[in-house]
Parts: structure tokens; sequence; C-alpha cells
């Protein structure tokens, strides 16, 4: 199936509320990305509303964007991400992408990579010179980052607590989009 990408989409109630549901089934499908599970949308809410209050268009050159993935035959709402503005003038040639999410229904047809190809077109668009992100170690995401062209440049050991016992390292990635 093919994908349509939509950038900064209004960030209605609607579709808060898929990107909600979105992210509480990857998060109890073992994604990373800011959960263990078992996790309730309820659970998830309060840090999904801190990130789409800093969601803007390109009339604010300091919001965050959103980058949304439908299935074109479907319109389910397959993946997102969001680019992440540091807010800091000498960071303003960069942005972090955040919460990249491709529902645990689609894992496995290559929507994730599509996904990161998009963003990399659009952050080419926009002019800037890399993007950053950062992952949980130990969950092999390391591998799917390093085939979208990231390279790791950062890790802080132990980073992450997901549980009692359970430290795991923060990944930093790097994807130079100048040559």
């Amino acid at each position: 199936m093919s994908l349509h990408f939509a950038l900064d989409p209004e960030l209605t109630d609607e579709l808060g509320a898929e990107i909600l549901t979105l992210w509480t089934d990857a998060s109890n499908a073992g994604g990373s990305v800011g959960f263990v599970p078992p996790v309730t949308e309820d659970d998830v809410r309060a840090t999904a509303d801190k990130q789409f209050a800093g969601v803007g268009t390109a009339a604010d050159p300091w919001a965050d964007r959103l980058l949304v993935a439908r299935e074109a035959a479907t319109g389910r709402l397959a993946g997102v991400l969001f680019f992440e503005s540091m807010r800091f003038g000498l960071m303003d040639h960069w942005r972090l992408l955040k919460r990249v999410m491709v529902h645990p229904e689609f894992q496995g047809r290559g929507y994730g990579l599509r996904l990161m190809a998009q963003a990399e077109l659009v952050a080419r668009d926009w002019g800037l010179a890399g993007l950053r992100l950062t992952v949980r170690g130990g969950q092999g995401l390391e591998r799917f980052y390093q085939r979208c062209g990231y390279r790791e440049v950062g890790r802080a050991p132990g980073a992450i607590r997901v549980a009692a016992g359970d430290d795991r390292d923060e990944v930093t990635f790097w994807l130079e989009l100048r040559p």
C-alpha cells in the first residue's frame, strides 16, 4: 500500500486522539516512544499534550512541526513524527526528530523507512544542515536508523531507566544534510 504524507496538518482534537491511540499502541507493542508497557491513553496523554503544545506551522520559525503518514487507500493513520525546534538561534540550522512512530499493525511494510525518507526530504527542502534523534539502546533501533543514513554520534550509558535494574543507553544519531 502507498502512504500519503501531510506536513503541518491542523492538529484537531480528532487528529490528536488518533496520535494518542497510535502512541499508546506503539508503546504497548514495545516501541521506544517514552513509555514502558503496559500503558493506557490516560498514561500517555500528559506527555502527548506537552508535545502537541509546541506544534505550529512554517509561520512560526520556533514552532515544532508535525509530519503525518496515512495509508492512501484507507486513510488510517500509519505513522507520525515531530520536528522539534531547539528554540535557540545557534541551533536553528537543524531539528530534533521526536516520537518517530509507526502503528504496530503496519510494522514490516517499510513504512518506517518511508517516514524517515520523507522527513529527510522535508528537512532538505527547509535547507537544514542536519537532523538529530535519540533512541533507547538495547532494542535494535540503532540498525534501523543506520539504514536510514544516520550515524551514531554519542551515547549516555544507563541514562534511561526502564525498570529497577534495567538501565539503557541513550544513543544520539545525526544525519548530515549538507555536503
